[in-house]
């Protein structure tokens, strides 16, 4: 098969390994730059060019979009699937995944466990937000934030008053969220493809931190989950759409509550933790489901 990589860095570990795993299993892959492809829409024969070449023949894509372009990069998506190529992971699909709103309420709507969450433009009571999910401590999260950034614990009731009131005066959006003090500073990632968890890790936040991701200095380890997790973890990737996904969830005195859903799951955290070949699992996936899809259409 001929199989492409949305990527934006072909230097990065997950990219790489995505090559390689193709070349290993005996495929043609080739990495694109989303932001350097350009597009032919037409109702008759759509097309994408990238480097001035016309990029066709392709059997099915990996997206690897940056949240930084996810508009784009999900428009160029877009376009391959009009073109009847198989997409991992589809345009609206990863486009529900990174509105943190938008995806918190598709969970609620499927009754997939997740942190209290208060979400407002310009409260005229504060308190109110802050009583609504629970009081301090809290967590203040920018919606534009990604991997940790824009993320803020605050520890007290005036703690909290202050930054919300100071993200606000900056016109920025934000949501308010129960702080699980029972996790410890630990959340799971577990890796979905398909509906299968094939993989998960602990990722335990440094010493006095509170955000365990691991580009914050954050250490990951092997870990066992429970049935419970394992379910709420599938659930809230197809909640998504998603068919291969980065669930991190949280363990709480409830349950396991989902805390987001990535669609561009980093493979180096994960496959250091696990021993396991992620990124041979998410190209067999693709063996076993492009031809399928393509039937599919075809039929249609």
């Amino acid at each position: 098969m001929k199989i492409g990589i949305l990527s934006q860095d072909a230097n990065l570990y997950s990219t790489r390994r995505l090559h390689e795993a193709c070349q290993q299993r005996g495929h043609e892959a080739v990495i694109i730059n989303a932001l350097r492809c350009y597009m032919n829409i037409n109702s008759v024969q759509p097309s994408i060019h990238f480097e001035g070449t016309d990029l066709i023949g392709f059997d099915a894509i990996i997206p690897r979009i940056g949240s930084d372009i996810t508009f784009y990069g999900c428009a160029v998506l877009r376009q391959f699937e009009m073109m009847g190529v198989f997409a991992v992971n589809q345009s609206i699909a990863i486009s529900r995944s990174r509105d943190k709103l938008r995806s918190l309420q598709l969970l609620s709507r499927q009754g997939v466990g997740m942190p209290i969450t208060g979400f407002a433009s310009k409260p005229d009571d504060v308190l109110d937000l802050i009583k609504m999910v629970g009081g301090a401590p809290l967590v203040i999260k920018l919606l534009e934030g990604t991997q940790g950034i824009g993320v803020v614990l605050a520890e007290t009731q005036k703690a909290a008053e202050s930054v919300i009131e100071a993200f606000m005066g900056l016109k920025a959006h934000i949501m308010v969220q129960e702080y699980i003090e029972e996790a410890g500073g630990a959340d799971i990632r577990c890796f979905v493809i398909g509906d299968k968890v094939i993989a998960s890790m602990k990722r335990q936040a440094a010493e006095g931190e509170f955000r365990s991701n691991l580009h914050r200095g954050g250490s990951a380890s092997l870990i066992k989950i429970t049935p419970e997790e394992r379910k709420t973890a599938i659930a809230a990737a197809k909640a998504m759409g998603l068919s291969v996904a980065g669930v991190d969830l949280l363990r709480s005195k409830r349950g396991p509550l989902i805390m987001e859903v990535n669609s561009s799951p980093g493979l180096e955290g994960i496959e250091a933790a696990t021993g396991k070949d992620i990124a041979g699992m998410i190209i067999e996936y693709i063996e076993k489901n492009a031809e399928k899809s393509r039937r599919n259409l075809q039929n249609q």
